[in-house]
């Protein structure tokens, strides 16, 4: 599977949110070394939504880490008044906000009565009221054109008969046969009632309304038991675009068939275009953007040949042009096309932009941030400099944090390999250094231009932080995505160790002092690094990947790997995994190793942490390995989050630095 590493609403006064916007601001005096306690103290900025007048700006708050979430909430930017104010107050998460297309409700998903349902709250404030109801969770949802209906995602609730069965631990389930997907729906509000348009059989991932209201175009699959990519592009005809009669609810047709995966399904506001993030010809990852003309089945790819960056997010303008946000390597820019499909220069901006909203008037609103800077919303005419609106992550100000030293190095085969460098605060510019190697996630993955709390802490321990985007990394072009398709843990690995070289001839990384660590592929880098080489004198590895033969056979989505390797049941194709796998290789490991794992990871399971520990420890090896209940690929438990910050310095510490103990 691809591996990268929010009733009760309150109205608060404008005059009060100005005392809430920020963190605790810091005090003047001298800046304070970064904390794993204050690394957690980082607020997200996501899903931007202009409401269709354009006077308003709702969007999504991801705070710190308490117990054992991370709780989400709206807020709203009011562009006359140019104030800030949180919008939601739920205990538990509010998100996914949308405009009503009068402007005057906002409606979103929360699971603060457990199941994640939609709620709707007037524009200016007051108690939320749920639209949707029942013993399951919401998927999305979209409005209507007319604003009389809402359609969405959902599969069938359970049944009595099926609620007394779990009760009474008579719930033996049969997979495939009896999961139950997301159906469409569709909610009329007047009335209340809603129903299923879909049959149990389908699984719809994305609905997104045609702008004439005569139906939704859908990403749908009448086989979700598969494991290969079957999801198609449907339309879902509610009425007839003439005579405005109902048809009858399984009028779905088949508009395109892209290969490999695809989504982010967006229509033009004239109806005659559609877009879409998909593949160039069939995986591993949605790249470009591909646009489709109505009743056309031929598409155009509009950014493969002109941008080559992987498209991120998208937005319609109301000219029938394109803007999008595209990874460059480490950093994220715009880039625009018109409505002919050309591309057109859009001006520099000083922060990297990741999520965002465009009004109908052209005005951009957007989240962004660099390695010193965490994310912070911005608004922007497209034509002066953009300007900063907020001061969510105002706290990070009194940290003393390692600004990232970008260069690239030409690797084994000249391939040039772009990485950054993070030098310990007052670092003589003389001394070597300890120098830990960090592998990104994917590996369709990139280090990118953001805070990376990780390295940061390392940094500010003493420690050069390394990280190389090696080949298989995204944001630089498709083919160099692709030249690690059946070769994980050759040239990719090959590209990390001549980093290293490179550190080492230019006098800056000492070679006795060498650790590598990474999370989900960067665990299983670690892990094949230490059986190629004992030039690491400390290893960790993060959810990682030691056999991808159990690997494929237990993962969810395994149609990533078998992009790159094929499916393990055939003989030819076994060899191809056995050779990328670390477990293969274990007799020659002598580096010690910390082994972290949440045991409730559907994404790189358990078993795989396990299988290498019981490996090496048959070989005598110092290794560690740490399961973390409940906790799925990406963490969200703050104590389980703390801890693992802790056990890795502390293990760091312990082999690169002799007789020090990690504080805590």
């Amino acid at each position: 599977m691809n591996r990268f590493l929010s009733i009760g609403a309150l109205f608060v006064l404008s005059g009060l949110a100005t005392a809430t916007l920020a963190q605790e601001p810091p005090k003047a005096g001298v800046l304070k070394p970064l904390t794993p306690a204050a690394s957690l103290d980082l607020r997200g900025i996501s899903d931007l939504q202009f409401s269709p007048d354009g006077n308003r700006l709702a969007f999504v708050v991801t705070e710190p880490a308490k117990g054992e979430r991370r709780a989400r909430h709206i807020w709203l930017y009011d562009k006359q008044s140019g104030s800030l104010r949180q919008f939601t107050y739920s205990a538990k998460s509010d998100f996914l906000p949308r405009w009503s297309p009068d402007s005057q409700r906002l409606a979103f998903l929360s699971d603060r009565d457990d199941q994640k349902q939609v709620y709707a709250m007037r524009a200016n404030g007051g108690e939320a009221s749920a639209l949707t109801k029942g013993k399951r969770d919401v998927k999305n949802f979209v409005w209507s054109p007319d604003g009389k209906q809402i359609a969405f995602l959902a599969p069938d609730a359970k049944t009595e008969a099926e609620e007394k069965k779990e009760k009474d631990k008579d719930d033996a389930h049969v997979a495939d046969k009896e999961d139950k997907h997301a159906r469409l729906w569709l909610l009329t509000l007047d009335t209340g009632d809603a129903k299923a348009l879909t049959e149990p059989k389908w699984k719809i991932s994305e609905a997104v309304w045609h702008p004439s209201g005569t139906g939704l175009v859908l990403s749908a699959t009448d086989h979700p038991e598969s494991d290969q990519n079957t999801e198609r592009i449907f339309f879902f005809r509610l009425r007839d675009t003439v005579s405005d009669d109902r048809k009858a609810v399984d009028s779905m047709t088949q508009v395109l068939a892209p290969r490999g995966p695809f989504g982010n399904i967006r229509i033009a506001t004239d109806g005659q275009k559609m877009a879409f993030v998909g593949c160039r010809e069939d995986g591993p990852t949605p790249h470009d953007l591909i646009l489709a003309h109505h009743g056309d089945k031929a598409t155009q790819n509009l950014s493969g040949a002109s941008v080559d960056r992987p498209v991120l997010d998208y937005r319609w303008s109301r000219d029938g042009g394109l803007l999008a946000v595209v990874g460059d390597g480490f950093h994220s820019k715009f880039v625009a096309f018109t409505a002919d499909g050309a591309l057109k220069d859009v001006p520099a901006i000083p922060t990297n932009p990741n999520a965002f909203g465009v009004s109908d008037s052209g005005e951009v609103a957007f989240a962004g941030q660099t390695a010193t800077a965490p994310q912070e919303l911005w608004i922007w005419d497209q034509q002066s400099a953009p300007k900063q609106i907020s001061h969510l992550n105002d706290s990070w100000k009194q940290y003393m944090l390692s600004a990232p030293e970008f260069y690239k190095y030409k690797s084994f085969d000249g391939l040039e390999i772009e990485a950054a460098l993070l030098k310990p605060l007052g670092y003589d510019g003389k001394s070597k250094l300890p120098v830990i190697a960090l592998i990104h996630g994917g590996p369709t993955g990139a280090w990118q231009d953001a805070i990376e709390t990780w390295g940061q802490l390392f940094a500010a321990r003493g420690y050069a932080v390394f990280y190389p985007n090696i080949r298989g990394s995204s944001g630089y072009g498709e083919k160099f995505i692709e030249l690690n398709r059946s070769d994980w843990g050759g040239g990719d690995y090959r590209d990390v160790m001549v980093g290293v070289d490179d550190l080492v001839a230019r006098g800056l990384a000492d070679p006795e002092k060498l650790a590598i660590g990474g999370w989900s592929y960067g665990g299983y880098m670690s892990e094949w690094a230490i059986t190629q080489t004992t030039r690491f004198k400390v290893a960790v590895s993060g959810a990682g990947l030691s056999n991808l033969i159990s690997e494929y056979g237990t993962e969810q989505g395994p149609s990533y790997d078998e992009w790159f390797y094929g499916v393990p049941y055939e003989p030819e194709k076994i060899a191809g995994f056995l050779n990328s796998s670390p477990f293969v290789h274990l007799k020659n490991v002598k580096t010690p190793i910390l082994i972290l794992q949440g045991d409730a990871d559907s994404v790189d399971p358990l078993g795989q942490s396990q299988e290498l520990y019981r490996g090496l420890k048959r070989y005598g090896v110092e290794t560690e390995l740490v399961v973390y209940p409940r906790e799925p690929h990406s963490f969200h438990e703050e104590k389980h989050l703390l801890d693992r910050l802790n056990r890795m310095l502390a293990w760091y510490d312990r082999h690169l630095k002799e007789g020090s103990s990690a504080a805590k």
